[in-house]
């Protein structure tokens, strides 16, 4: 059982057997936290198969034994990636003494373990999260292949859980945290009072299996791109209530969903507030806002697209069901009307609003508007972070199609769970796949002008991995890829500043921050 089947079956004893009486809110807070219920930390299936039949050659830590090679700090002979490892290991060497595995192991235990050995080059480990790991901001020139560049910090102390970043014309930044709410921070990093009325922002989160949780969190933040003129601000959070639903009232807890607004800001309060998107009540879960994706984009033909995770009853519910909000990526004109062109609208029981489905947890959305494309980042399981092309219409496969498997390293079977049949060529595959997994969050296609050999290029962040990259696409084809910062913080969020000024948001548990890359003197000729 991996850490959200844990989760979901938490979720449906309090709803479904135990009833209210179980479900007794944490003292000082409006929700169960899973820490006191004293559940048992699943096992890692495939740590415990690589100890047994691997580890007697390769070593314990996969440093190497007398028998075989080392699998971490060194290059594989056969090459690096999951596929040439499950190739290796499927095939064996019998030059190197090296036996063919897939006399013993079926396809999906081989692919389990060539995740793991790639997850332990990588140094993500699954009970590490990477909240309080050290935060080093880089000292001095950081030197990269086409330019050199120094990271400043803005602003540092900020809530451990930030969110959104929106640079606005006039070197403000308006930042958002999870559980803090809305508010500005000045160009010498000065952070302004929090923004009165707007949505609220709940703090009762907790903890489980490392991971904060929590319901009715603050997520993205975003200016129109007119925003000069108009002054609209659009945000993005879970809307959280009580008693609302079936869910909620057999329960006894709050439940929330996903729910877009925009507004202005004048005098330090949030006015001129309009609902753009919001879901029916019956579909307010329990699911903490770490499932709801969150993210805010803008092409440039007056639409606004919005990402929805899979904030279902259950992870693997509701998210191939075109009557549910859950996995989509949305579509609407900026107003909040329906576009008479999205590709749902024949069909009267599907959600008017959708745009794409079979996502899992779309952690950055992007209109590239040079190509006219959306491109979204989705974070998978164990392995199966996705960078993709979203296209009108299209399935992107989850719960049914994952390059990851299941935390436990079991393989993904929710069609068979499910009954659905399928074929996965109807799918859509990822542009860009990042297995290992390094928890893969928000994205930009550089266009500014302080880093010009960058334009077009994606650069990425990652949450467990703590590394940020830079990515150059050939069409969709990646035909390179850079560390840019490598083993810093969880990176959170990327924008690009009016001055083509690249921000990055940290998490951190002392205290998130705020930082930005300036160009040096040095430029690869």
């Amino acid at each position: 059982m991996n850490l959200w089947q844990v989760l979901r079956c938490i979720i449906a004893m309090i709803l479904f057997f135990m009833g209210p009486a179980f479900a007794q809110p944490h003292e000082g807070s409006g929700l169960v936290n899973l820490r006191d219920l004293d559940i048992p930390i699943p096992t890692d299936i495939v740590a415990e198969l690589y100890q047994q039949e691997c580890a007697v050659c390769h070593g314990e830590t996969l440093r190497g034994a007398a028998q075989g090679t080392p699998l971490v700090g060194i290059d594989l002979i056969n090459g690096n990636a999951v596929a040439d490892i499950a190739r290796s290991t499927a095939e064996g060497s019998e030059q190197k003494g090296m036996p063919a595995w897939s006399s013993v192991f079926d396809e999906d235990q081989i692919w389990a373990l060539a995740i793991y050995i790639t997850e332990q080059r990588q140094g993500t480990n699954l009970d590490d999260f990477r909240y309080n790991a050290p935060l080093v901001v880089p000292d001095g020139v950081v030197e990269s292949e086409h330019h050199d560049f120094a990271v400043e910090t803005v602003i540092d102390g900020l809530d451990a859980l930030p969110f959104g970043i929106a640079p606005l014309p006039d070197g403000r930044i308006l930042l958002s945290e999870k559980r803090r709410g809305l508010s500005f921070v000045s160009s010498d990093g000065t952070q302004s009072e929090f923004i009165r009325n707007a949505p609220k922002a709940y703090d009762d989160s907790f903890e489980f299996v490392g991971q904060p949780m929590g319901l009715g969190w603050m997520m993205d933040v975003a200016i129109h791109p007119n925003y000069a003129e108009n002054g609209w601000i659009y945000i993005h959070y879970g809307d959280r209530c009580s008693d609302c639903n079936a869910m909620s009232s057999r329960s006894g807890q709050p439940v929330s969903m996903n729910k877009l607004v925009r507004g202005r800001i004048r005098d330090g309060a949030w006015i001129d507030e309009e609902v753009i998107w919001e879901s029916n009540k019956e579909t307010y879960t329990i699911m903490p806002e770490i499932a709801a994706g969150g993210r805010i984009t803008f092409d440039d033909q007056g639409y606004v697209y919005f990402s929805v995770g899979m904030k279902g009853p259950l992870e693997h519910i509701g998210v191939q069901d075109l009557a549910l909000p859950y996995g989509k990526i949305m579509r609407l004109h900026d107003d909040g009307r329906v576009p008479a062109d999205n590709p749902f609208l024949n069909d009267a029981t599907a959600v008017p609003a959708m745009w794409s489905y079979g996502h899992r947890n779309p952690q950055g959305l992007e209109f590239n508007v040079d190509r006219g494309e959306l491109w979204s980042s989705e974070m998978g399981p164990r392995g199966g972070d996705e960078i993709n092309l979203i296209k009108p219409g299209l399935n992107y496969g989850w719960p049914l199609i994952s390059a990851g498997v299941n935390y436990d390293g079991t393989p993904i079977n929710f069609g068979e769970i499910l009954g659905i049949e399928f074929d996965p060529a109807d799918m859509v595959q990822p542009v860009i796949d990042l297995t290992p997994a390094p928890a893969v969050s928000s994205f930009v296609f550089y266009n500014g002008e302080q880093f010009p050999k960058w334009q077009d290029n994606i650069i990425v962040g990652t949450l467990r991995a703590t590394d940020l990259f830079r990515y150059v696409l050939d069409g969709t084809k990646v035909v390179h890829k850079e560390i840019l910062l490598e083993d810093v913080a969880r990176f959170r969020d990327i924008e690009i500043g009016y001055d083509g000024t690249l921000y990055v948001l940290l998490e951190h548990d002392p205290g998130g921050q705020i930082i930005r890359f300036v160009p040096t003197d040095r430029e690869e000729p």
